[in-house]
């Protein structure tokens, strides 16, 4: 399809354009994250849109029931009901929480008539455009910019639907989509090239997030171990086991050495995100019974390094670049090799809370120094404003790189009576972000 971008193709910018008004996903996940079940979710959306049509006709409505149903794992559920609001409208607006209500106070008491201290005067106004899917589709800024004076609103790009034909004025426009298939992307890459107003986040960079073509892309860079990884079928896996083949037209089955072989490795389906199906297979009987009991037709099997420290503990950190600049958002401490920041069992141990507090205190002089190398490979490949890498260290200290993406949360939603360094740094990361906007916004100045 062609998008006749620079005529009707665009939509007019107009502030009267006001959407409809969202919870949102950060502030119904923070809830659920508050340990509120799937009742107290859907009584707090019910709240928010008290007044709106009882008979359920009300897209916004419907919009955050469809969040809340996925927060709940009642997925199929939550993504029909976001096809049903996405039909009646591909606009809305995230409504202001707390804190940025705080924030537009301050200003006004403080800067009666000024300069902000990032030079711009009032709420920036970002447009982010999103696309429809499970919560991880899409960077989820929300979780940044509630924390910001920064007036959100979303515009859903549809597959083979265009754009409204009237959006609201806006000051930058953020491409959060984390993810599209070959039409899409052509068409966000023509969107991005045509918009009217500062845009931020390109997506011709996205092909570059799949984890074989980032893997392959960074093989030798000194100082960084990023695990070969290859898309393979399952009717190839099947092949391996029944015949113990490691090899297919020339070349390892998932790019290993022949010396190194299959084992161990991980494997995991194609579209599976956030260690969701991830097993490691150490001999072909467990990848055996992993396929055994997956449904899958297409999986990523990728070189399995073994990160563990001299006292037997697996350690992963997540790291966000604003702007090219590494924070550290998170550092978790295991005995699994699947480190996942919930189940790491930081809230039951003073002693990995304090890990990651000295963590995070000397990121920026011990770890983003060390690896300053592998950061700027990483710089050439992904010209994103804004993303996250899960990494850790390898035993012989060079950068272990476990994925790329443009759409993992980054967030200050632990309580901050058991995690009272996360508030400070995490303000960090939230001022890197806002700044970074505004420097977006000042550069269309009277454009």
């Amino acid at each position: 399809m062609t998008y006749a971008l620079r005529g009707a193709g665009l939509p007019m910018l107009s502030e009267d354009c006001v959407p409809p008004s969202v919870c949102g996903v950060a502030d119904l996940a923070d809830f659920a994250y508050q340990e509120h079940g799937f009742a107290e979710l859907i009584a707090r959306v019910d709240r928010f849109h008290a007044g709106s049509d009882p008979h359920g006709e009300d897209p916004a409505h419907v919009h955050d029931t469809g969040i809340a149903c996925q927060l709940a794992f009642r997925c199929a559920e939550g993504l029909a009901l976001q096809d049903l609001a996405l039909d009646r409208c591909q606009l809305y607006r995230v409504r202001a929480g707390v804190a940025q209500d705080r924030v537009a106070q301050d200003r006004v008491a403080q800067d009666r008539g000024g300069q902000d201290r990032v030079g711009r005067r009032g709420t920036l106004r970002v447009l982010a455009l999103v696309g429809p899917g499970a919560l991880m589709v899409n960077t989820p800024i929300d979780f940044l910019t509630r924390y910001l004076d920064v007036r959100l609103d979303l515009l859903y790009v549809l597959p083979d639907r265009p754009l409204p034909p009237v959006v609201p004025e806006h000051d930058v426009a953020f491409f959060a989509l984390g993810e599209a298939d070959p039409p899409m992307l052509a068409r966000l890459r023509a969107l991005f090239a045509a918009w009217p107003r500062p845009a931020q986040n390109d997506p011709g960079f996205l092909p570059m997030l799949a984890r074989d073509t980032l893997a392959r892309s960074l093989a030798g860079v000194d100082g960084l171990c990023s695990p070969a990884a290859v898309a393979v079928s399952r009717a190839e896996l099947e092949a391996h086991l029944r015949q113990g083949l490691g090899w297919r037209q020339g070349r390892p089955v998932v790019g290993f050495d022949g010396a190194r072989g299959l084992y161990p490795c991980l494997v995991r389906p194609v579209d599976s995100h956030a260690g969701l199906s991830l097993a490691l297979a150490r001999t072909p009987a467990e990848l055996a019974e992993y396929l055994r009991f997956s449904f899958k037709d297409a999986f990523f099997v990728t070189a399995f390094e073994d990160y563990a420290g001299p006292d037997g503990l697996y350690r992963k950190s997540r790291v966000a670049f604003v702007d090219g600049a590494p924070f550290l958002c998170h550092h978790a401490t295991s005995r699994n090799w699947m480190v996942h920041y919930l189940n790491a069992g930081m809230t039951g141990s003073a002693a990995r809370r304090a890990e990651e507090a000295s963590a995070m205190a000397g990121f920026d002089h011990g770890f983003a120094r060390r690896h300053a190398g592998a950061f700027a490979a990483l710089h050439e490949r992904l010209g994103f404003d804004y993303y996250q890498i899960d990494c850790a260290e390898t035993r012989d200290g060079r950068l272990l790189l476990f994925e790329a993406d443009s759409a993992a949360i980054v967030h200050l939603m632990d309580p901050p009576a058991l995690f009272p360094y996360k508030p400070p740094q995490m303000r960090r990361v939230f001022a890197a972000f806002d700044a970074m906007l505004r420097r977006s916004a000042s550069s269309g100045d009277g454009a």
